[in-house]
């Protein structure tokens, strides 16, 4: 599995959409044989649908693009450890890899509150790479939610 930096600043660059428009900022983007052909960065509060995260909004995109649920061939890149909904999309969809940035101590699921990345435990397995370029994604978090705190405190 080779990571490549640039892809992950990409995803970065989804999360400070998000964060322009006082969304979470996390953003990702997916990769088909060395080419990004989705990114995705969280709508929910925009969609009012707790199902718009970066890395659905993403999934949604590169399914359209290939013309199948599947997503053979396929890297996701994403600022943030995937909670259990979008990993348990990312195994769904068949991506091969994921690479995220920062681990979510909260909710993560590929090993911060539980793996359900773990070899062999369901029908597809991806291979997942952490704390790719963490400072600089846990640090747009951190600043996001400190902004946050300080409007409520005015």
């Amino acid at each position: 599995m080779e990571y490549n930096a640039q892809f992950m600043k990409e995803a970065i660059k989804q999360a400070k959409k998000a964060e322009s428009i006082n969304e979470t900022p996390i953003g990702a983007v997916i990769v088909h044989k060395g080419k990004i052909i989705a990114r995705g960065y969280n709508k929910r509060e925009t969609n009012k649908n707790s199902l718009c995260h970066a890395e659905i909004m993403a999934i949604n995109k590169a399914s359209k693009k290939l013309g199948g649920w599947r997503l053979p061939e396929c890297d996701m890149y994403v600022t943030l450890e995937p909670c259990p909904m979008c990993a348990g999309a990312i195994i769904s969809s068949r991506i091969d890899n994921l690479y995220f940035g920062a681990y979510d101590k909260k909710s993560g699921c590929a090993g911060s509150v539980t793996d359900l990345f773990k070899k062999n435990l369901f029908n597809h397995n991806v291979n997942v790479v952490g704390g790719l370029m963490e400072n600089e994604c846990a640090d747009i978090l951190k600043n996001f939610f400190k902004k946050l705190r300080q409007k409520k405190e005015i």
